[in-house]
């Protein structure tokens, strides 16, 4: 079944390198013109636009991925993907999850029921969860949408060209306006008006010798 899977959509346009690698459910729908490399899984009610390139080692199950995207050694699940994204190395993109056009999600980064909008960077080693990002806005590595308070989900609206810094929390419910800068290792819990600059640094501390404060803590 899953040989005769792989030669139908051959025969209509799709490129599979090597065939005996990759795994294609019956009900997955692929367009002429993509590109499909090796130890792909692809499973239930997925759709995937021409154009699109899978490189190795992905997995997608039940999702839409539309025309023209790169992805690469990620697992992405009951989510929706557009066109002219890239998308991995290692990323997770989570039940939920909207990805609108040319949008970079790098490696290990995960989105969870979100939405990420035009022209949004997240590049690497984030999480993304219940939230809506607007676009051209960067966020940078490290960056954590804090979603869960160990009772409820909350969600966090981030408007477009914005700048969220390495190392930034932002504990939802919350809202940044449109053009705000976020400096790095800030931990943001309240609205912030368009246009603003933000620094929320802890007040750094220098000991003269160390030697002598750790035989006090001793």
């Amino acid at each position: 079944m899953i040989k005769k899977q792989i030669k139908k959509f051959i025969k209509g346009g799709v490129k599979i390198i090597n065939p005996s690698s990759v795994y294609i459910e019956e009900g997955v729908e692929i367009e002429s013109g993509v590109t499909i490399y090796q130890n792909n899984t692809i499973l239930g009610k997925t759709k995937i636009g021409s154009g699109t390139i899978l490189e190795e080692n992905n997995h997608i199950s039940n999702s839409v991925i539309g025309k023209n995207n790169i992805i690469t050694h990620s697992y992405i699940e009951n989510s929706e993907i557009l066109n002219d994204n890239k998308i991995g190395p290692y990323s997770r993109i989570r039940e939920g999850a909207k990805i609108l056009n040319s949008v970079k999600i790098g490696n290990f980064v995960e989105i969870k029921k979100s939405v990420i909008k035009n022209g949004v960077k997240v590049s690497h080693l984030a999480y993304v969860g219940d939230a809506e990002v607007g676009e051209n806005t960067n966020i940078g590595c490290g960056v954590i949408f804090c979603n869960y308070n160990g009772r409820e989900k909350f969600k966090t609206i981030v408007g477009k060209s914005c700048f969220i810094g390495s190392n930034v929390n932002l504990i939802s419910p919350i809202k940044i306006a449109d053009g705000c800068y976020i400096a790095a290792g800030t931990t943001l819990s309240k609205n912030i008006e368009s246009g603003k600059f933000v620094v929320g640094n802890r007040e750094i501390k220098i000991k003269d010798d160390i030697k002598k404060l750790y035989r006090r803590e001793k």
